[in-house]
Parts: C-alpha cells; sequence; structure tokens
C-alpha cells in the first residue's frame, strides 16, 4: 500500500474517464480538511465554534458532479492566471497574445480565472501524501488557453496543529508566461451556509485598493481607502458599508475589488475575519501584494451546493491573495511575468481560532 491508498478514497471520474480522488487531512484539535485532485480544490473545512461544535465552513458540492460544473470556481486552484485580464489580450516580448473571454461584468468581456478550462478544471496528478497533507501537480502546455510557455506547476495543503491550513504554489516555465495562481474558497464561518455573511466582521491590512472601471477592471490608479467604504482598516462589519457611499464609488452589487497590502517580507498579515455568533476567526496570511475581497454578491440562489442548499447571495465571501489583476496590462503594477530559471512561489495560510 503506498501513501497515496492510505489516505485518500475515489470521488467520482470525469467525462473523460480520469478517476478523481479525494483526501482526508485531520490535526490533533480535531480540524478537519478534505482536498481532491479535481481542481487541486478543497472540498471542505470542519472547525469548532466556541461551544466545541464542528461545522464546515467552505461552500461547495457533495459529490464530484457538482465540482465537474462550478461556475463559482468553488475551493478551486485557479491559473494560470487568477483574477481578470482586459479583454483577454496582452503583449509579450513583442508579440499579441489572445485569451478566451469567459466573463462580462458590466457587459464588458475579459479574461476570468485561466480561461474555460484552467487550473480549476484538471485532474491534478498526486506527487505525495500523509495524514496531514498532500501535494498535487499539473502541466500545462504551451498554447493552453492562449497562454504562452509550458508551466509545471505543484500545490500543497498541510493542515497543522496550529490549526493552520497553509496552501503552497511553486511553477517553473520553458518561456515568459505570466503567472498568479489563487485559491478562491468561499467562507461562511457560522457553519449555516443559509445565512448571509453580512453581519461577518472583516478586517484587512490595507491602506489602498485598486479602483475599477464598469468592467472591473483596475484603472490604474492606487487610491487610498481612509473615508470610503473600502475602509476595513479596523474592524468592520461588512453590511454596514452597503449603503449610499457604497454605490457613489461605483462599486455595483457588491464588494470584487484588490486591496494593496502593506508592504512587508515573506507571510504577513492579510485579513482578519470574524463570526459574532458562532465565535470562529480566521485570519489571512500571504507573500503576496494583494487580496481581493470578494463578497459573493452574484451567487443566484438557484444552484444547489451541499445539503442541497442553494447558495444566496452574500451567503459567503471569499479572500484571495494574488498579484494584480490586469497586471499583465497594467505596467506600474508588480510584474507577473515568470521566466525560465525562476520559480513562482505564493504561500496562503488560513489560521483558525475562536473566541468567547
Amino acid at each position: 500500500m503506498n501513501a497515496t491508498d492510505a489516505t485518500s478514497q475515489p470521488y467520482g471520474t470525469t467525462p473523460c474517464g480520469r478517476e478523481v480522488r479525494i483526501f482526508t487531512l485531520t490535526n490533533r484539535h480535531g480540524l478537519t480538511a478534505k482536498v481532491c485532485t479535481f481542481g487541486a480544490l478543497l472540498v471542505s473545512m470542519e472547525v469548532p465554534d466556541r461551544d466545541g461544535k464542528t461545522a464546515d465552513i467552505a461552500h461547495g458540492f457533495d459529490t464530484l458532479d457538482g465540482w465537474l460544473v462550478n461556475g463559482p470556481y468553488f475551493g478551486a486552484t485557479i491559473g494560470r492566471f487568477g483574477n481578470r485580464i482586459a479583454a483577454g489580450k496582452f503583449t509579450l516580448d513583442g508579440k499579441s497574445h489572445t485569451l478566451a473571454t469567459n466573463n462580462d461584468p458590466g457587459g464588458i468581456p475579459c479574461h476570468l480565472h485561466g480561461g474555460i478550462k484552467g487550473y480549476n478544471k484538471a485532474v491534478w496528478e498526486v506527487v505525495s501524501a500523509s495524514g496531514n497533507s498532500v501535494t498535487l501537480s499539473h502541466t500545462s502546455p504551451d498554447g493552453d488557453e492562449g497562454y504562452p510557455g509550458t508551466l509545471t506547476t505543484k500545490v500543497s495543503y498541510t493542515l497543522t496543529d496550529d490549526n493552520e491550513l497553509v496552501w503552497q504554489v511553486e511553477a517553473v516555465t520553458d518561456a515568459p508566461t505570466p503567472v498568479n495562481i489563487v485559491h478562491h474558497s468561499y467562507w461562511n464561518l457560522s457553519g449555516d451556509p443559509t445565512t448571509s455573511i453580512i453581519d461577518h466582521e472583516l478586517a484587512i491590512h490595507a491602506d489602498h485598493y485598486l479602483p475599477t472601471n464598469a468592467g472591473l477592471i483596475p484603472t490604474g490608479e492606487i487610491a487610498p481607502v481612509a473615508g470610503t467604504p473600502m475602509d476595513f482598516t479596523r474592524p468592520t462589519v461588512i453590511g454596514s458599508r452597503l449603503g449610499e457611499d457604497f454605490e457613489a464609488l461605483r462599486l455595483g452589487n457588491g464588494y470584487d475589488h484588490c486591496w494593496v497590502l502593506r508592504p512587508g517580507d515573506g507571510v504577513r498579515p492579510a485579513a482578519r475575519v470574524r463570526d459574532p455568533k458562532s465565535g470562529r476567526v480566521m485570519e489571512v496570511l500571504t507573500d503576496q501584494p494583494g487580496i481581493q475581497f470578494y463578497d459573493a454578491s452574484f451567487l443566484d440562489g438557484v444552484t444547489p451546493g451541499k445539503g442541497g442548499v442553494a447558495y444566496g447571495s452574500r451567503s459567503a465571501l471569499c479572500l484571495e491573495t494574488e498579484g494584480f489583476p490586469d497586471s499583465p496590462n497594467q505596467p506600474a503594477f508588480p510584474s507577473p511575468i515568470l521566466g525560465p530559471g525562476e520559480t513562482y512561489r505564493h504561500t496562503l495560510v488560513h489560521r483558525f481560532s475562536v473566541e468567547s
């Protein structure tokens, strides 16, 4: 029996006949994370509340069939480029590249989350597995979804005894290519997905954010959050920001924007969320320059998720650590271009605790 056999179970088969496996990671405090090879995605995250009652706090599906058509990217590893690229176009070393335009906020087409069949639709290979960790790999060939170069990626999930779920990525390429690999879980710390997250308290370690146009593409400006609904420098009830000033900033139906994290070396605090009802707290730490706060306002309450629950608008939130959106087209932003001989690295930590 090898490590894979010892720590995983069959989770189904894709339409093209690829077997998918699911791994259960545990720690000594009773936390449980489940990860599957389809999309290198987080299937569930079970965390106790202040009374010790454990619940799954991540949106998703009960079976593989749901994930196969996972439009909202529940729990997925996103690549090659997470977030949006304007008009699905960029120029690299004098050559123009055209990508799929698979998203159109405000009726303005853009490229989103790696395209029609990005990393979230791939069956990843198992590199190694143990009781609290799994490492997966995927190779994206030259020309995949329009991206140049062959990109080889490894992603690992580790559930530590410090109650941290650590997601780490490394990638290498044989030709210059934009890379922005992102984790995309939807969280509701109450453990009740029929409720809204507008009562959750959120703090973001950022004094600036990236304003966007009507198509949710950054304008290139880096604007201060002070005095605006984007100010989460102190713990703030999310619902308290949804008012007239919010609409005046042309933020549309909700939050789907990138905050510019305070500079620092290595992994550092990025955000903190608290659910006052359950006492659950989730801290987010990263080594990336930005974090996308998305309040799931586009969830339609139609598609059934776990337990048959149809996830409604703002029934969860996403905190996606990342490089800046549309950075292949924005020279003033940190460059997303990875070249041969270089290694892309991204560490994201979710640290769970409770408050009385």
